[in-house]
């Protein structure tokens, strides 16, 4: 893939593995009922889409959680541990992927993302790698909940694009969500879907990137 200057690269399942099962195992317990009707892969409730849009903080989502299972009785740290039991961590040599890659190309990562999980996932590649964030692993991060929108929607791949000032037929999306990527292809990006079959070096390989 010749052409290709610009990588820009979700989070959850390409660099940073998540478990959607273990959520809705630990919102099961917690009582929640239908739990892929309020959250899930595909698509999410308004309290899960406002959350990853930093349109409400933790203590409101907090608190919607608890209007989901009928029960005001949760503690904040009963919520927290099962919202964070899909996190799973970075497996080794991703960091070093990313990096051989910011030396070759315009990286950039696209997440979405809310307080709690960033919170999280930052704290435990600190104690894992001794790495306090993921800013030096690209030239910029985009998190959902900091610009204000999210994927699927345009608008978050447009501020990128503006920003960067990108050549769409330059840059390649991955992703692990094939609604997200769905948009990218609209705008005119590459895209490459990240799965446990084909993993981000993979993937990179290829296409001829690493």
């Amino acid at each position: 893939m010749e052409k290709i200057k610009n990588i820009v690269l979700d989070y959850g399942n390409v660099i940073f593995m998540i478990d959607f099962v273990k959520l809705k195992d630990a919102f099961t317990q917690l009582g929640i009922e239908n739990v892929d009707a309020v959250f899930g892969h595909h698509g999410q409730s308004a309290l899960f889409d406002n959350f990853d849009k930093g349109k409400i903080d933790s203590t409101q989502f907090r608190e919607g959680i608890r209007a989901l299972t009928q029960n005001s009785a949760l503690t904040d740290e009963q919520i927290d541990a099962a919202w964070n039991s899909l996190l799973i961590g970075v497996p080794e040599g991703n960091h070093e992927i990313l990096m051989q890659l910011k030396d070759r190309y315009r990286t950039f990562l696209l997440s979405n993302n809310n307080a709690i999980h960033y919170a999280y996932c930052m704290n435990d590649i600190q104690e894992k790698y001794g790495v306090v964030n993921n800013e030096g692993f690209f030239e910029k991060t985009y998190y959902s909940h900091l610009v204000g929108m999210r994927k699927p929607d345009a608008e978050i791949f447009e501020l990128v694009m503006q920003e960067q000032q990108l050549d769409p037929a330059e840059t390649l999306f991955i992703d692990d969500s094939p609604q997200h990527l769905a948009t990218a292809e609209r705008l005119g990006w590459h895209t490459a879907l990240c799965t446990k079959e084909k993993p981000l070096r993979i993937l990179l390989e290829e296409f001829e990137l690493l």
